[in-house]
């Protein structure tokens, strides 16, 4: 598997519909909605992923991302690095909410829309996105429109 890519072996084309956004009624919780599409189906599916927001920080803290980030932004002007800025929380939570749609995507969907709960998957995220880190760095970059 390519550290920098999504696996392209699995049979789906997933694209970001939006997010993040907070779920309702849970202020410590955030989701990105992906649409799903596998080639044999006729139509494609929506995917809410969920993932605590103190997961989201004690991923970023493991990850370590603060030193690659920074040498990146220095090639940015300074008016706009606060604009950058705002955006990594955002996009790191969009990275890493795939890295979770993709361990679901291993282990097959069904064709329906579905939401992959806050509590799923949460040991397992924590290994993929340690060994995806490269990954979750060029997702970040790749959208800020910086070289990896």
């Amino acid at each position: 598997m390519d550290a920098y890519a999504p696996p392209d072996q699995l049979p789906y084309r997933v694209t970001l519909f939006f997010g993040p956004e907070t779920v309702e009624e849970q202020a410590d919780t955030q989701y990105c909605v992906f649409n799903v599409k596998k080639r044999s189906w006729k139509a494609g599916i929506q995917v809410s992923v969920e993932v605590e927001k103190a997961h989201l920080t004690a991923l970023q803290d493991r990850l370590t991302l603060t030193d690659d980030l920074a040498q990146a932004l220095a090639s940015v002007a300074d008016p706009e690095q606060a604009e950058y800025l705002a955006r990594i929380p955002d996009l790191f939570a969009q990275a890493i909410a795939w890295c979770k749609l993709d361990l679901r995507l291993e282990t097959g969907l069904p064709q329906e829309n579905q939401r992959i709960d806050r509590h799923e998957l949460v040991h397992e995220l924590d290994r993929t996105a340690h060994k995806r880190r490269a990954y979750v760095l060029s997702y970040i970059l790749s959208e800020l429109d910086l070289t990896p």
